[in-house]
């Protein structure tokens, strides 16, 4: 009997790699223009990190979480976002110290024990930013800013920006009670989840994606009716400079996201093709969480995207891995050894190139050089020692070209022209 993988832990295989290499580059290059740096963090943390960060009456904290103890019972959780485990990180270290802005960029594989679906799976990737110590609606606006022109990079344009503002600890409690009131008349309507989330977190409720439970709250009062005067400026000044950088936006406020600790700006890049998951990005900002988790009091503001759904909205685009130069067909054995050596000059320098090694005929290996998609085929045989020429063919066309023995790396690298390193 064959061991199979885990159920929602998937295989990358090489034939998508490309792909997620692909909007891996693209993260480094656009982040590190706006000045951030990466930052990679375990994947397993304490326990106490996500309870104290996501918030107990989360589903991902009650329902989600990989955790066990250790052999000195300790609770372990395998990550389930990459938030939390970035600031403990930033106060551990303190990186605060450096400088007094932070801009951090992280990617790597998260975990949540939930049923597997398109797009969505236990194991799961995410590429994600958190800006660290400036409070202005400038950065919020910066920030989607960069979250924008990442889609764009990618190629991805089937995607719309949606922000809202949650308040802060000062005016929430009142849109609380008033949302409380509101769903307590439509108790019965609810899912059973939602009932229970009505005392412990009733903005979740907003959230749920059972079909009763939206209609039940058609109409359920606007947190962006309670914000503060402070929440209410931070918020027209966000929009203001969107606007003003010509970033396009919607304002959805039933928006609330998962997670307790977002204050003031959420947002959400929303695709319609990806069925009812169809948030491909979301963040917020979380001006309270480093001083919760022990650091200094100092505002933030981040986002993460699934890989996978970026992946699955990149299908058909033409990414693919990058495929042999150079193929050389060789016979006998000398002509053997001479592409073995040739082969690895060529590899040293850069040069994707290829060779057979199990003596397959002739014909056989000009079908590997066709089945690899190698834009050329140097052969070299008796004949071609005994002549002090190999014959080089391009694959396109058919074309063959004799090149002298005699220093024939120098023509094949400059014919070939490989840098010593490639991107996508």
């Amino acid at each position: 009997m064959s061991i199979t993988g885990i159920k929602g832990m998937n295989d990358i295989l090489p034939a998508d790699v490309a792909t997620w290499q692909f909007l891996e580059q693209t993260a480094r290059d656009i982040f590190g223009t706006y000045g951030c740096q990466e930052i990679r963090v375990p994947v397993v943390e304490k326990t106490e990190l996500f309870c104290r960060s996501i918030g107990e009456t989360t589903d991902i904290v009650e329902k989600e979480m990989y955790t066990f103890d250790d052999k000195s019972d300790h609770s372990l959780t395998l990550r389930p976002e990459g938030t939390a485990p970035v600031m403990r990180s930033f106060i551990q270290h303190k990186l605060f110290n450096q400088d007094q802005v932070t801009k951090l960029y992280y990617m790597g594989p998260m975990f949540r024990y939930e049923r597997p679906q398109k797009g969505r799976y236990r194991q799961f990737h995410q590429i994600g930013a958190e800006i660290i110590g400036i409070d202005d609606p400038r950065i919020d606006a910066q920030v989607l800013a960069m979250l924008s022109h990442y889609f764009e990079a990618v190629g991805i344009d089937d995607v719309s920006l949606q922000i809202n503002s949650l308040g802060c600890p000062e005016c929430r409690p009142g849109y609380r009670a008033t949302l409380i009131e509101f769903l307590q008349q439509r108790m019965e309507q609810l899912c059973p989840d939602c009932q229970r989330r009505c005392a412990s977190n009733p903005l979740r409720v907003l959230d749920c994606k059972a079909k009763a439970c939206q209609e039940a709250t058609v109409g359920a009062p606007s947190v962006l009716d309670h914000l503060c005067t402070d929440c209410e400026t931070h918020f027209a000044s966000v929009q203001k400079h969107l606007d003003l950088i010509g970033t396009p936006y919607s304002i959805n406020d039933r928006m609330v996201r998962g997670l307790d600790y977002y204050t003031k700006t959420t947002f959400e890049m929303i695709t319609n093709n990806l069925g009812s998951q169809n948030a491909v990005a979301a963040g917020g900002r979380y001006d309270g969480l480093i001083e919760d988790l022990g650091g200094p009091s100092l505002p933030g503001i981040g986002f993460a995207m699934g890989v996978e759904r970026l992946a699955l909205l990149l299908e058909g685009n033409g990414i693919t891995t990058a495929t042999p130069k150079l193929f050389i067909a060789a016979m006998g054995s000398e002509a053997e050894n001479m592409a073995f050596s040739l082969l690895n000059q060529l590899q040293h320098h850069g040069i994707h190139a290829e060779m057979d090694f199990s003596g397959k005929s002739l014909k056989a290996q000009l079908r590997r050089a066709n089945k690899l998609k190698c834009s050329y085929t140097l052969f070299l045989g008796e004949n071609e020692l005994a002549d002090g020429n190999a014959q080089l063919k391009c694959m396109s066309d058919g074309e063959q070209t004799a090149l002298p023995l005699e220093g024939i790396f120098v023509q094949l690298r400059q014919l070939l022209d490989a840098p010593l390193s490639t991107s996508l």
